[in-house]
């Protein structure tokens, strides 16, 4: 099987990146120029007609959306997630889709909080945004541990663990001063990404893109 992920580096296709280098699926990078406007032109558009990115070229035809491709690699492989037969598969779902569109949703309002709410009320939808990705990580510490799931734990890799990862990072980095996620309200959160970034798969990645020794959990290193 021949993959090729439209990536940019510290991007969401990164995410994808780093569940393909642990499944030590063949694939090929095509880094997208996206200040150059690749994400806009008509042959990007043929694979993600959306202009955004990941997009991930398959023989069934192009991917995108992350949580779509990264559900796609669990059930072609059958690892990093339950498969379809599995009983805990609708749970692995829903906390799937929940990070999708809600902990990434709250992420991007955080970032870019003019989309939702317009430039004059900016600062009310940032610190409503916080407000959700406070909630949202206490949901998953709370499923880590009560649940404490194969497919979201310290002992197993997993899509889940590395989209969250990517997001906390994100949290970390980028948000101004009074918004910034500390990592050490959520532990359980922490010891799981913690696991996850420590992996030699991991490592390929974030050397490959230039994130640091600890992208998860210590991001400014």
């Amino acid at each position: 099987m021949t993959l090729t992920l439209h990536h940019a580096p510290d991007f969401a296709s990164t995410i994808i990146r780093f569940a393909l280098e642990e499944l030590e699926l063949p694939h090929t990078i095509a880094l997208a120029d996206i200040e150059g406007g690749a994400l806009a032109s008509a042959d990007y558009r043929r694979v993600n007609p959306v202009g955004l990115i990941p997009a991930l070229e398959t023989p069934d035809g192009p991917i995108f959306e992350t949580a779509a491709i990264l559900l796609w690699l669990v059930d072609q492989t059958g690892r990093l997630g339950p498969g379809p037969n599995d009983p805990d598969r609708g749970a692995f779902l829903s906390w799937l889709f929940f990070t999708s569109n809600a902990l990434h949703q709250a992420a991007l309002a955080m970032f870019y909080p003019h989309r939702p709410a317009g430039e004059a009320n900016s600062a009310a939808a940032q610190a409503e945004a916080h407000a959700q990705i406070i909630a949202r990580l206490g949901l998953i510490e709370g499923l880590i541990a009560s649940r404490r799931p194969s497919w979201l734990s310290v002992d197993h890799p997993g899509v889940l663990g590395y989209y969250i990862g990517v997001l906390v990072r994100w949290l970390i980095l980028l948000p101004p001063a009074p918004y910034a996620l500390d990592l050490a309200d959520f532990p359980n959160v922490r010891a799981v990404l913690a696991a996850h970034e420590s992996r030699p798969a991991a490592l390929r990645v974030a050397d490959a893109d230039g994130l640091g020794p600890t992208p998860f959990t210590n991001p400014r290193v």
